[in-house]
């Protein structure tokens, strides 16, 4: 029976800068720079204004998300998990980049969802988001279900939805039977997300912050790291699969 700790990572949008996607609530983030661009990610407006329908297609074209690449970070996380040390990641980003590095999908729970998925919203069909691009870039600036005739967008939870509630409670169970838990690259701000970290502090897990900036949960961490992601995070786990 193996005495390895099991090992969870909740990650944000920080820890795919340095594959070209910026995060949004950073100094330099999205949210900062252009804060009508969050009307594009907000389900009421979406649902309810074509022009912001026909927006977001545009900005999904531009999405480096989908055309993006795992950084250092990412392969240190699966290396860990290739290593033998049991390994969960918790992501908040939508960018599908722990896969692309190696790590096993049913390993990952994608809290905000997925930006390489569509949904329909009435018959809740998926399928891959470079079909819906494709169709974006071939002339139609609001592209419909293919089945019904619904409204598609993005296999992300948007501002205004609620997290998948099973996706959600796995989160809470790894959390809380965990005996190292990395918050990396997320301010922390997000709820429930966020309270991930102090559920796992609370649990007695060893709770490690590797972000640039202060977090609401820097005073209950065992260790709080401010060097570059793409650098801290890869000797942290090295330490780990010693």
């Amino acid at each position: 029976m193996s005495t390895q700790p099991l090992v969870a990572i909740l990650s944000g949008a920080g820890i795919s800068t340095d594959s070209g996607i910026p995060d949004y609530r950073g100094p330099n983030g999205l949210w900062r720079r252009d804060p009508e661009a969050e009307k594009l990610v907000t389900y009421d407006y979406y649902m309810g204004d074509p022009e912001i329908r026909r927006r977001s297609w545009q900005m999904r074209r531009k999405n480096r998300a989908l055309t993006a690449e795992p950084n250092d970070a990412h392969r240190a996380v699966a290396d860990l998990e290739r290593s033998g040390v049991p390994v969960r990641v918790i992501t908040q980003n939508v960018d599908g980049l722990h896969q692309l590095a190696g790590m096993p999908a049913r390993k990952v729970l994608e809290l905000h969802g997925s930006a390489r998925s569509v949904v329909c919203t009435q018959c809740r069909a998926r399928g891959p988001m470079t079909d819906a691009v494709a169709r974006v870039e071939a002339g139609e600036d609001d592209p419909a279900c293919l089945l019904c005739g619904g409204i598609l967008k993005s296999a992300t939870v948007m501002f205004g939805e609620r997290l998948d509630p099973v996706v959600l409670g796995e989160a809470v169970s790894i959390t809380k039977a965990c005996q190292v838990f990395f918050a990396v690259g997320s301010s922390l701000q997000v709820q429930p997300a966020a309270a991930l970290a102090g559920l796992a502090a609370d649990n007695g897990a060893r709770l490690v912050i590797v972000n640039a900036e202060p977090t609401p949960y820097d005073d209950q961490a065992a260790e709080v790291v401010r060097e570059p992601i793409g650098t801290a995070l890869p000797r942290l786990l090295g330490e780990l699969a010693v």
